[in-house]
């Protein structure tokens, strides 16, 4: 068996190769370069799009960033709780029904009308970020709003017995005044509030379009004449009795209602709005926060909100904004300032406002939990039960008046915890006539000297002063401001009163909208 070889053609002269190898080497070359040009071309749209994409983020983060407005620090009280005084963060949301920018077409009025809040909650975030909980205030509490910058720059002077949205007008100015709100809230709580949030007709009802409306439930038809009472004729049906999604104007029209349903009044609204932000919040849960969801979301949330110094760039914002996402809808709760009526107003009852403030400052579940741990912290919900209020300790049966001898703000507050904490019943808190007490001043009424004794084991120290008119009065000093021990730690635990009365994001949709 032969074995044929083919033979290389003869290289010639000068170690040329021929014609036909020469062929061969170019498209072998071609091939390389093409090669090489494919993996040029490749790159080059690599780099392309990275170039686009992070030019799109820049303008994205640019356009988020534009669209935020935010009010000056300046007019923050220079006299403020410290930083830190709860574990958690607070954040006061304010529901403004200024005017300007389009807003009057939505809400009715004049867009020269002074800016006025419609609604307010403080917002307690849990140092563990897995609970939170909302207390409502009623535009119409009877506070103390104290001294808030003008726009000249003056300061006014504090305002006792004043109607809480009137802190938001001070100025007269058409934009509100949301520090002089802050102002109040840190007064009237002793709590630091960290973020505040002003958000806007317009801004409201272009969330609930992005967020493709919101399930609420109407508990009997709503006619025009609710909406707006000086209307002659009750008008057509604006709400069908039923569950149903707004958004948009419609949404905007159901938060506000107030008359024709329940009671008509403004604590009854609060229910339906705190009932509304549920849904809200379990309908943004429900999507779930893709980058789809996320960015329609965020652009129109930037667009509607004012805030403090604190959240003004779009980082910021976002930022805290993820760091709520580990609360579920059963640890948000929903509560009010716990109020009486007080003829056409509404008063703060003590002692459960006192203790309320008290168990957020330990950062106190509504069930009692101590939520104080790390963010994230396995177990930090299942801690121990918070203490026994002492309703039942020696303070039983005696009443007692708090006010502040101090420039120390929420100190009426604290000593009202304390003695809430240990039985006593707190009838009323204020500021004393002079905030120069160095030392606190126990003053009682004819056969209370017994009484008065009682109520000094809690302030050691403290001085006594006899008076003609009845009862007890504790003006707390400087030294009770100083105390880190004792009787400023207070009770740390929600009081029935308010507990029994909370809503979770996952209640019912139907379930408790009014109190008539």
């Amino acid at each position: 068996m032969t074995t044929s070889h083919k033979t290389a053609p003869p290289r010639r002269r000068g170690g040329k190769v021929p014609p036909q190898r020469r062929g061969g080497s170019r498209r072998r070359a071609s091939r390389a370069r093409g090669g090489r040009g494919r993996a040029r071309t490749v790159l080059i749209m690599a780099l392309s799009l990275l170039v686009l994409g992070t030019a799109g983020l820049g303008w994205l983060y640019l356009k988020l960033n534009g669209n935020i407005n935010t009010f000056g620090a300046d007019g923050l009280s220079g006299d403020r709780p410290e930083a830190g005084s709860s574990k958690g963060e607070n954040v006061l949301v304010i529901g403004s029904d200024a005017r300007v920018g389009g807003n009057d077409a939505l809400g009715g009025g004049s867009k020269d009308d002074i800016g006025r809040s419609d609604t307010a909650f403080l917002l307690h975030v849990y140092a563990d970020h897995r609970h939170a909980l909302a207390v409502s205030i009623p535009r119409d509490t009877l506070v103390t709003i104290p001294p808030c910058r003008l726009p000249d720059g003056s300061w006014t002077e504090p305002q006792q017995d004043t109607m809480f949205n009137a802190a938001y007008s001070v100025g007269n100015t058409v934009e509100g005044n949301p520090a002089c709100s802050q102002n109040t809230v840190e007064h009237l709580t002793g709590l630091r509030v960290d973020h505040t949030v002003v958000v806007d007709f317009k801004g409201f009802a272009a969330l609930t379009d992005v967020v493709g409306g919101v399930p609420v439930c109407v508990p009997q038809d709503v006619y025009q004449k609710d909406l707006n009472p000086h209307r002659a004729t009750r008008g057509s049906v604006l709400f069908a009795k039923g569950e149903q999604t707004v958004a948009g104007q419609k949404a905007l029209d159901w938060v506000r209602i107030r008359h024709g349903i329940g009671d008509g009044s403004d604590i009854g609204r609060i229910k339906r709005q705190q009932a509304f932000v549920a849904s809200l919040i379990k309908k943004v849960k429900a999507d779930g926060l893709t980058p789809a969801k996320l960015l329609p979301l965020a652009d129109a949330a930037t667009k509607s909100l004012t805030v403090d110094p604190g959240l003004g760039s779009a980082d910021k914002l976002l930022s805290f904004a993820l760091s709520l996402k580990n609360i579920d809808l059963h640890n948000t709760k929903f509560v009010t300032i716990p109020w009486r009526y007080q003829g056409a107003r509404v008063a703060v009852v003590e002692p459960d406002a006192s203790e309320l403030w008290a168990a957020l400052r330990a950062d106190r579940t509504i069930d009692g939990k101590d939520a104080g741990g790390k963010k994230g912290k396995k177990g930090d919900a299942d801690a121990s039960p918070s203490p026994d209020t002492g309703r039942d300790g020696p303070g039983k049966g005696i009443d007692v008046s708090v006010y502040n001898g101090t420039t120390t703000p929420g100190l009426a507050t604290r000593g009202a915890a304390a003695l809430a904490g240990h039985g006593f019943t707190v009838t009323s808190t204020g500021n004393a006539g002079s905030q120069n007490h160095a030392n606190t001043l126990i003053q009682y009424g004819p056969g209370r000297q017994a009484q008065a004794e009682t109520v000094a084991k809690l302030f050691p120290g403290a001085e006594f002063q006899a008076l003609t008119g009845p009862g007890i009065n504790v003006v707390l000093g400087e030294d009770f401001a100083a105390a880190k021990d004792g009787a400023s730690d207070g009770p740390t635990s929600v009081p029935t009163s308010v507990a029994a009365d909370a809503r979770s994001a996952d209640d019912d949709l139907c379930s408790n909208l009014s109190y008539g």
